[in-house]
């Protein structure tokens, strides 16, 4: 017997972006940490990264990321029937749904809202929701995920126990779902989570533990810090890259495919070594990834923004199997694969 999800295939219709002007150089880093240029550019990864302007709030960048994917299809505001919102904590205000703002501000109507927090996965994630959702539902049609990022504002750079995050900056990014669309398939996906590493990195003065005071501030507890060192390194160095494995060989599992079936490398800003040993595991060249050195990390949102990338680029191309490959402080991995291009629905 087969069940009524069993016909139902859930596409990407359109995604979108927004990159505020501003940047930061790697010299500039270079200067302001005391790290040689050469390791900012050759180690972690950076030739400048984008950082906010004054009129760039983390919700409002979702807004314009919304409307560039919107502009790209024929579907319109009305027809979205949920906002998976993934605009980051640090957003216009404090206790603020910011998922019902996205929708109200791009003329989704007829959707309701919610926000979705899995650090550097929650793009992840919303794809496994939303497609979950839609193969559930017969009333959920559409889903925008979407959202704003700029966790920059907690990186100092004179901090160097956090250089693995001077690559942070800010943007935003947004996708369209939709059910049954002809081209870009989204199959499987997996996450796993390590909670034993959930108070190694965080920022100090932010919540109520303490508060941000002027005192905290002043004495610079409102920037990330690794409060750990030494057991957030050594658990990574034991679990990281056979979690990244294990979630990209159980999301292929899932989706009826093998690692040798994988065409593209849609991969976070880590550092370089990080990125091309992912690639080797994988037996991808660099052609068949991209690596935003001039971007910087924008969390969640790297996963959206090298769909865009890799197409412009010419590297993602039809018939490619995608794999999405996410990590975020706390711990949480994740993988989804999503076939690209035309698809029999």
């Amino acid at each position: 017997m087969t069940s009524a999800s069993d016909s139902v295939s859930v596409g990407i219709a359109s995604a979108g972006m927004y990159l505020p002007e501003p940047v930061v150089t790697a010299i500039e880093i270079a200067k302001e940490s005391g790290l040689p240029e050469w390791v900012v550019r050759e180690k972690l990864g950076i030739n400048q990264k984008h950082m906010a302007g004054p009129d760039d709030h983390p919700n409002q960048m979702a807004v314009w990321a919304a409307q560039d994917c919107l502009s790209k299809c024929d579907i319109s505001p009305e027809e979205i029937d949920v906002v998976l919102c993934t605009t980051e904590e640090w957003k216009e205000y404090i206790n603020w749904t910011a998922g019902i703002d996205l929708a109200y501000e791009i003329g989704a109507t007829n959707a309701w809202g919610i926000d979705l927090h899995m650090r550097c996965c929650t793009t992840i994630s919303a794809l496994k929701i939303a497609r979950d959702m839609m193969m559930s539902d017969p009333d959920v049609n559409t889903v925008l995920i979407g959202g704003g990022y700029r966790v920059g504002d907690f990186v100092n750079l004179k901090n160097t126990r956090t250089s693995f995050a001077f690559n942070i900056g800010a943007g935003a990014g947004a996708m369209l779902l939709r059910k049954n669309w002809p081209r870009n398939h989204v199959l499987g996906a997996h996450m796993m989570t390590d909670g034993s590493m959930s108070k190694h990195l965080i920022i100090p003065a932010s919540g109520t533990v303490q508060f941000p005071t002027d005192a905290a501030v002043a004495e610079g507890l409102f920037y990330l810090d690794l409060v750990e060192p030494e057991a957030m390194k050594n658990r990574l160095r034991a679990v990281s890259m056979d979690n990244w494995m294990h979630c990209i060989d159980e999301a292929l599992r899932k989706s009826g495919h093998e690692r040798d079936d994988v065409g593209f490398l849609n991969m976070i800003h880590v550092k370089r070594s990080s990125y091309r040993n992912m690639l080797q595991r994988l037996a991808l060249t660099e052609e068949q990834g991209v690596y935003n050195a001039s971007y910087g990390h924008i969390g969640e949102q790297d996963s959206i923004i090298n769909i865009i990338v890799g197409v412009k680029q010419g590297r993602l191309k039809d018939g490619d199997l995608m794999v999405i490959v996410g990590a975020g402080v706390g711990y949480v991995w994740g993988a989804a694969c999503v076939r690209w291009g035309a698809c029999e629905t």
